[in-house]
C-alpha cells in the first residue's frame, strides 16, 4: 500500500473509530484517578495523520519498521497521566496497573549519567474490553494504547523539546544542543527539589 493509500484509510479510522475511542478512555482515566490529590491533567487523544503517517515511514537497519502500520503502530490513541512530584509517578503507577494489563513497560532516561534529556514512564496497555466493546467497527478497534505518566516538569520540557528540536531540517547548532540540554538538567534539578520538598511537607 502506497503512503496516500494509508493516509486515507488512517485518516477515516481516526474519525469514525480513534477519536471516540480516545474520548471513553479519556473519561475512564479520569475515574480511576479521579481521587488522587496531585494530578495537573489526564488526556487521551488519537494520533495526528501526519504523524502517523511519519511514524508509518520509519526505516531501520535499511528496511521498513513497519510492514503493517495499521496493526503494528502501537500508539494510535496515546494517553498521559501528568502529576507534581516524581513520587507521585510511582504510586500512581501502582493505581492505574490495578485497573490495566501492560504488555510493555519502558522507563525512559538518557542513556549517560552525564547526559540530561526526555524522561518518562512509558506503558503500552491493552484496551479495557468495556471500552472497546462500545465502538462499532470492532476490526478496525485497536488492542492497545500507549500511557505515559509524568510530573510537570519532564513534560512541560518534553513538550518544548518536541516542538522546536525536530524542526529544523539541518538539526541543531552546537550551541543549540548545549541550551536545550541546559534547560534539561534544570527541569531535572527542579523534578528532584520539589520531590525532596514535597516528602518534607506533603503528609499524604
Amino acid at each position: 500500500m502506497n503512503m496516500e493509500g494509508l493516509k486515507s484509510i488512517y485518516r477515516a479510522r481516526r474519525e469514525r473509530i480513534l477519536v471516540p475511542l480516545a474520548k471513553r478512555l479519556n473519561d475512564y482515566l479520569i475515574e480511576i484517578v479521579q481521587d488522587y490529590p496531585r494530578i495537573d491533567r489526564v488526556t487521551a487523544r488519537a494520533k495526528d495523520v501526519d504523524r502517523f503517517i511519519a511514524k508509518a515511514q520509519k526505516v531501520e537497519n535499511g528496511s521498513a519498521k513497519y510492514s503493517d502500520p495499521l496493526v503494528q503502530i502501537q500508539d494510535q490513541i496515546g494517553a498521559r497521566v501528568v502529576t507534581f512530584y516524581l513520587s507521585d509517578v510511582e504510586k500512581l503507577s501502582k493505581i492505574l496497573e490495578g485497573y490495566l494489563a501492560p504488555i510493555e513497560f519502558q522507563k525512559i532516561v538518557p542513556d549517560s549519567p552525564n547526559e540530561f534529556g526526555y524522561e518518562g514512564k512509558h506503558y503500552i496497555m491493552f484496551f479495557p474490553d468495556d471500552i472497546r466493546g462500545r465502538v462499532a467497527q470492532e476490526d478496525d478497534v485497536p488492542d492497545f494504547f500507549e500511557l505515559q505518566i509524568k510530573t510537570l516538569f519532564q513534560h512541560a520540557w518534553g513538550e518544548a523539546d518536541h516542538d522546536l528540536a525536530y524542526k529544523p531540517q539541518g538539526g541543531l547548532t552546537i550551541d543549540q544542543k548545549r541550551r536545550v540540554a541546559f534547560t534539561a538538567a534544570q527541569a531535572w534539578g527542579a523534578d528532584r527539589i520539589f520531590n525532596e520538598l514535597a516528602q518534607e511537607l506533603v503528609t499524604r
